[in-house]
Parts: structure tokens; C-alpha cells; sequence
């Protein structure tokens, strides 16, 4: 039997073909993880630290941290690169199964989660802008989907141009929102007011959740290794120049929010960055966050987009009963079908969250213990997937092995527990996790049935 996620179907309309440089990874990788999370979560942070060296140093730590699971995600995708990412490294370290549990985790909880809690925050910010009545949110979402998925399925080369024109502009967008910050009067040091209890305590615990949430989405570049040049060395340098952006950017941007707010007046903030705009930029800034902000949604959106379609391709290699997935487009250099049925599962989950109070809160809830709980399983994967033949010769190995590893397993650890009780003490958050956790169950009885069914030709 053949490793899933390697090539089943020479007829199914070809292969990915090796056409992104590393700058289009590392606008990819920006774009992902640059998104609405910078411009809500450091009113949280703020208010669950010490003070201000604290704030700033969970800035740092959370980069270093995503660095270190760079480094892992690095050694897999240049040992073994695959289009099919974590997928294939699951399937390859722990068999086909927790594979395709995964596959369909990705396809109706994580990836399409993502794309709806993205798209809800789209529909939000512009919303602000041009309101369409009582449902705005829920309507920009859907076209946002409905937009961007198109995007995709007319082909590679139009969707990486305009994730690398959208990462470029908010880039920039972000810089002048530093620039206008750190030249702003500085108000008094202070220090945050604790939610509860002691303010160090919350330090290590719900600010550096925020922090890592907002930090969430590099590993995507997984999914990117069958479509790099020369992966062997450029998964590895899109990887940590993408991070180290990624970080700079966040430092800097929240050195502004302290600088002119403060840390009591981040926490009081329900909107920290538009308060700073207003601040420095008067009533016009709040306009420009709004373009800003929706330049980071569909950024994020068209990343995200790109990477989860490439999942259910390479499911539909392996398995008969999704082998309409598992076609790619020529033309289109893309898994047209793929993208189809991701958009389509996408859009109901906008459908179903709109019915909630607050569609993007119920979407995180409804994916993040999945999330982590396949992140944590990746990393681990790495430990068996070292004693396999790499694909390629002399790839990357991770320094301070087996250090580096298990500080990132740890981690994914902690956050797989917190993500989970944060999930499940909200409400109707709650609810949002259940479901989730429902779907991910649903895939035992549908793998039984795949089993049942005639294997893919060349998988026996």
C-alpha cells in the first residue's frame, strides 16, 4: 500500500507543479497569521499582566514559541514535502487512519471554521463602513467566501498575486499605524488593573493563550511544500523570515498601543486600535482602521482559502469515496473540486453561526480544541517520522533535538486544555465547541465506511 497523500490518480488531471518563490510563502504565511486577532487581542493581554515589561516580553515569548514549532514544522515539510501537509505527515507517523480523521477534522471543523470566523470579522469592519441591515455581518461573510473561493478555483497564479498585493498593504497599513503611535505624546507607565486574582498568575495563563492565538496559522506553510521551488531549503527560509516579520510587526505595533493608550487604557478599550487611530489620527483613523482591518480579513481569508482545499486533494487521493477531491485542475494549477466543497461547507457554517449572538466567537469555540488537539499530534509525529527515509537528500533537521520538539509538544499541550476550557465557559460559545467536537466524532463511523469500500487503485 502506498503512503497516503502521495500520488494515487495519474489520471485524476495531474499533479501540484513546484511554481511559489519564497517571497509568495512568506506573503502567504504573513497573510495567514497578520489578521483581526492583532486588533483584538491586546486589550485582553493587557488587562492579565503585571505591567508593561510583561506585556511586551508575551509578545516576544510568543513568537519564539511559534519560531521553535517553525523549526519542527520546518524538518517535516523539507524531509518529506507533499501538498497534502499535515495529512500526510499524520498518515505517514501514525497510519492512514488518524489521517483521514484528521482530513475531515480539517474539512468540516478547522479549516472551514477558520475560514467563517474570518469571514464573520470581514463582514464586522465592513459592516462599519457600509451597513446592509440587520444581518450585515453575516452577508459580507458570505460574499466574502463566495468571493475569495472563486478567486482560488480560477487558479494559483491570480490568488498568490493578490495575497502578495493584500500582505504588502497591510504591512504597510500596520507600519503607519506604528509610525503614528510611536510618535504620539507617551502617556505615564502603568500598570494593567488584574481581571482577578493575581495578575502574575494570569501572565502564564489566559494572556499567553491570546498571544498564541494571534500568533496561530504558520503551520499552513505545510501545505505549501509540493508547490515550492526547491523545498529542501526554501520551506525552511520562508518559515523563519515569515515569523520574524510576523514578530517585529507585533512588537512594534503593540509598543504603539501602550505608548499612547496604556496599559489601563488598553484594557478598557473594547476597540485598541481604533481608539489609537483616533488618538493620533483623529475621527479619520477609525475610517482607515476599518480599510485596514478589512485588508487583513481577506488576506487571511485568501491564505486560508488557498491552504484547506489542499487537505480534502489530497483525502481524495486515498479514498474512494471522496475521489471527486482529489482531482486537480491543469488550467487552474489548483484542486478545483476541492475548493468547491470547502466553500460550500464554509458557507454553512457562516448560515448556522449567524443564528448565534456572536458569529466569530462561535466559530473559534467551535474549532479550537480540534485545532490543537491535531497540532499537538503533528509534533509528536516528528519523533517516529525521524526514523523514516526522508524524500529528499540532506533536508533540514531541527537544532537541540529532541529539546525543540518536546517544548513545542508542551505547549501544544497547554493550549489543547486551555483553548478547551476557555471554548466551554462561554456562552453560547459553548455550544460552538460541542458541535465542533460532535463533527470530529463523525468521522469514526464515515472512516468505518471508507474502509468498507474498495480501496483507491494503487493502495493495495
Amino acid at each position: 500500500m502506498s503512503a497516503p497523500g502521495q500520488s494515487q490518480q495519474q489520471g485524476a488531471g495531474g499533479q501540484p507543479r513546484p511554481t511559489l518563490t519564497v517571497f509568495d510563502a512568506v506573503a502567504m504565511i504573513v497573510g495567514i497569521v497578520i489578521g483581526v486577532g492583532i486588533f483584538k487581542a491586546p486589550s485582553i493581554v493587557a488587562g492579565n499582566v503585571s505591567g508593561e515589561t510583561a506585556f511586551i516580553a508575551l509578545w516576544i515569548a510568543g513568537g519564539v514559541i511559534s519560531l521553535i514549532g517553525a523549526l519542527c514544522y520546518a524538518e517535516l515539510g523539507s524531509s518529506h514535502p507533499n501538498a497534502g501537509g499535515e495529512y500526510y505527515f499524520l498518515s505517514k507517523a501514525y497510519g492512514d487512519w488518524l489521517g483521514f480523521l484528521f482530513a475531515w477534522a480539517r474539512m468540516t471543523v478547522i479549516q472551514t471554521g477558520a475560514i467563517a470566523a474570518i469571514a464573520f470579522v470581514f463582514g464586522d469592519y465592513a459592516s462599519t463602513l457600509l451597513p446592509l441591515g440587520a444581518k450585515s455581518s453575516a452577508i459580507y461573510a458570505g460574499l466574502a467566501v463566495v468571493a475569495i473561493t472563486i478567486l482560488n478555483v480560477s487558479g494559483t497564479s491570480q490568488s498568490k498575486w493578490v495575497q502578495n498585493t493584500l500582505t504588502i498593504a497591510l504591512a504597510a497599513a500596520i507600519l503607519a499605524v506604528v509610525l503614528g503611535g510611536l510618535s504620539a505624546p507617551a502617556v505615564p507607565a502603568t500598570a494593567a488593573i488584574p481581571a482577578s486574582g493575581d495578575a502574575r498568575s494570569w501572565f502564564s495563563g489566559l494572556a499567553l493563550i491570546f498571544v498564541l492565538l494571534t500568533y496561530g496559522g504558520w503551520n499552513e506553510a505545510a501545505y505549501l511544500t509540493a508547490e515550492m521551488r526547491d523545498t529542501r531549503r526554501n520551506i525552511v527560509r520562508a518559515l523563519v523570515i515569515g515569523i520574524v516579520i510576523i514578530t517585529v510587526l507585533y512588537v512594534l505595533l503593540n509598543l504603539a498601543y501602550v505608548r499612547v493608550l496604556g496599559l489601563a487604557g488598553m484594557q478598557s478599550s473594547k476597540a485598541v486600535a481604533s481608539d489609537l487611530m483616533k488618538a493620533t489620527w483623529g475621527e479619520g483613523g477609525a475610517w482607515l482602521l476599518g480599510i485596514v482591518v478589512v485588508s487583513a480579513a481577506l488576506s487571511t481569508l485568501n491564505a486560508t482559502v488557498f491552504t484547506g482545499a489542499r487537505t480534502n486533494y489530497a483525502l481524495g487521493r486515498d479514498f474512494v469515496i471522496f475521489r471527486a477531491l482529489g482531482r486537480w485542475n491543469e488550467k487552474a494549477s489548483a484542486p478545483v473540486n476541492a475548493l468547491l466543497v470547502q466553500g460550500a461547507v464554509s458557507l454553512a457554517l457562516v448560515g448556522l453561526a449567524s443564528m448565534t449572538p456572536d458569529g466569530f466567537q462561535t466559530m473559534v469555540a467551535y474549532t479550537a480544541p480540534a485545532f490543537w488537539l491535531f497540532f499537538l499530534l503533528t509534533g509528536v509525529s516528528l519523533f517516529p517520522l525521524r526514523r523514516h527515509p526522508p524524500a529528499n537528500a540532506g533536508p533540514f533537521r531541527v537544532p537541540l533535538y529532541p529539546l525543540t520538539p518536546l517544548l513545542f509538544v508542551a505547549a501544544c499541550a497547554y493550549m489543547l486544555y486551555s483553548s478547551f476550557n476557555y471554548a466551554m465557559s462561554l456562552d453560547p460559545g459553548s455550544i460552538g465547541a460541542m458541535v465542533g467536537i460532535a463533527m470530529l466524532a463523525s468521522g469514526v463511523p464515515v472512516l468505518m465506511w471508507a474502509r468498507r469500500r474498495e480501496v483507491s487503485p494503487g493502495r493495495g
